[in-house]
């Protein structure tokens, strides 16, 4: 927790407990309003939501979990305080499977097993260690729909179950195809207890970060509601404009200040830092992701942005999915064409990068086609595109993220050698192959870019001008750097192109140094053949 000197009140950046939350008096973004339609919701009772990771899922559940044990206390002066609402508190079965063991199946088992057991006590089944954690489950949904009212008599009430990261995890092993479809297997074990059972469950909240079709939650209640497109959840998770506004306007005014900006340019650099997640086709509001507001805000840094979602942990499944699928062919800054069904995970042995970057949070919606019922795909934020660029060019090397760090530092400090030594063994490490028979400059651009965007660094590729359209130009405090690539052409070529389409010319007025870099490819060999880097001269 972190506390600000002056009377504001507190962020919370260490919780994601709704109880812990309200009586420390923490900023807390009412989203009752939706809890409220969503438990009163006519006709529907099971429901699932899968958003990318930090993003409030958790204090969610912790949210129901409160509602639905009847502490009205811990809701006043919040929406659903003033709405049609019986505080009545119910049994409450509530799992939280992200820090489940996976190291094998047997260690998973057992974790489960664990679990399992613990949950349900607290829920007030006595467990049964002769049965297993499945038939435990299945049991206890049995024993606590029925309960006890204030004569002794036996009422039939329902159980609510709250399943937090249901998919954690098959998520966490994705590195290993068998044991991930092991550990699917023995979860969908315990989660089809509730198919016969749907008349004793009041209310069933499942969170995820993928939907993976093929885990019997999905086959076995077909009537189970998936809340993701939702447009009257759209802005369920994450904040919009007006939530930062009505909630955290002192801090953030405090923070401009710091930064010596104006509140208005300090909004729009936020915004473009943080906010740009869209969750429905039916909805174009995008929004913040809570924790990068909350990191920001306590902290008030002096320097300005920074990436504050990735320093918490990128996404296991995302990780170990990358170890083994080539992504570089993909142009995520704008992806269209692509179908609804591309969203949900079912083969396991046949992932897409799409699906799964989509979950995770480093692509969202940016447009949709009614007609076709295809989404336009993007990168949200600026937070995200320097992380994802960074994971990209990590990959494309075979090499950590410091290595692309480092390379990148090497063109910022106009170190030329080391940079083309780098650069060189990128290329060289290049896996194109079947999808790109024919290699473009475009093919060569790409990875350019990702690696420049992951160093900080502004980068627009085909940068449209009066006289033409320059490969690559990135801009950084320390200088401006315009590329030509070539295919089987020598770097001599792009240098005369450079100057003959007056690349430079839009840049002339920045006090910044500007550089010219050619780089020429052999389309055989796919590698970097030649290049060279110089400074701008207008008498050249």
């Amino acid at each position: 927790m972190v506390y600000n000197t002056r009377a504001m009140r507190p962020i919370a950046t260490d919780t994601h407990d709704f109880p812990s939350l309200r009586k420390e008096g923490c900023i807390y973004v009412d989203k009752t309003m939706f809890v409220h339609r969503l438990v009163t919701t006519i006709g529907a009772k099971l429901f699932f939501i899968s958003r990318p990771r930090r993003f409030g899922k958790s204090l969610m559940v912790s949210t129901l979990r409160a509602l639905f044990s009847a502490r009205r206390e811990l809701f006043e002066g919040l929406a659903i305080d003033k709405m049609d609402w019986k505080w009545e508190k119910y049994p409450i079965i509530h799992f939280e499977f992200n820090d489940l063991t996976t190291m094998s199946v047997e260690e998973f088992e057992r974790s489960l097993a664990w679990h399992v057991e613990r949950k349900l006590a607290q829920a007030g089944y006595a467990y049964n260690k002769s049965l297993t954690p499945a038939d435990n489950f299945g049991l206890a949904i049995d024993t606590l729909a029925w309960q006890k009212d204030e004569n002794g008599n036996d009422v039939h009430k329902g159980v609510v179950i709250l399943v937090d990261e249901y998919d954690a995890p098959v998520g966490h092993c994705l590195d290993d195809v068998a044991k991930a479809e092991a550990v699917r297997e023995r979860l969908s074990v315990v989660y089809s207890q509730m198919k016969n059972r749907t008349g004793d469950i009041r209310f069933l909240f499942m969170t995820g970060v993928s939907k993976f079709t093929k885990l019997s939650v999905f086959s076995a209640l077909n009537n189970i509601v998936d809340m993701s497109q939702d447009r009257n959840y759209a802005t369920m998770f994450g904040y919009t404009e007006d939530e930062l506004s009505a909630n955290f306007e002192e801090h953030l005014r405090e923070h401009a200040a710091i930064m010596g900006k104006t509140y208005e340019d300090y909004r729009a650099e936020m915004k473009r830092w943080y906010n740009g997640f869209r969750f429905s086709p039916d909805d174009e509001t995008t929004v913040y992701n809570p924790i990068s507001v909350a990191y920001t805000l306590a902290a008030k840094s002096k320097t300005g942005f920074k990436a504050t979602w990735v320093t918490t942990g990128r996404p296991s499944m995302l990780m170990n999915y990358l170890k083994r699928e080539d992504i570089l062919s993909i142009d995520y800054e704008e992806m269209s064409g692509v179908p609804a069904a591309a969203f949900d995970v079912a083969d396991l042995r046949n992932l897409t990068a799409t699906a799964l970057l989509f979950q995770s949070g480093y692509l969202t919606v940016k447009g949709y086609d009614a007609d076709s019922e295809d989404f336009t795909l993007g990168v949200p934020d600026e937070e995200v595109r320097r992380d994802l660029a960074t994971l990209i060019a990590g990959v494309a090397a075979g090499e950590t993220d410091v290595w692309a760090a480092n390379l990148g530092k090497t063109l910022l400090h106009a170190n030329w050698s080391k940079f083309f030594v780098g650069i060189r063994s990128l290329y060289a490490h290049l896996p194109y192959g079947p999808k790109e028979d024919e290699v473009q400059e475009f093919s060569y651009g790409r990875i350019l870019y990702t690696l420049l965007a992951s160093q900080g660094v502004e980068v627009v590729t085909e940068d449209r001008q009066s006289n033409g359209r320059a490969d690559v130009v990135a801009k950084h405090k320390k200088g401006i750097y315009i590329f030509e690539l070539k295919v089987d052409e020598p770097v001599d070529k792009a240098f005369a192109q450079i100057r003959e389409k007056k690349y430079a010319e839009p840049y002339l007025a920045d006090d910044r140094p500007i550089w010219l870099i050619g780089l020429s490819f052999d389309s055989k060999t796919r590698h970097l053949a030649d290049c060279a880097a110089e400074p701008y001269s207008a008498s050249r």
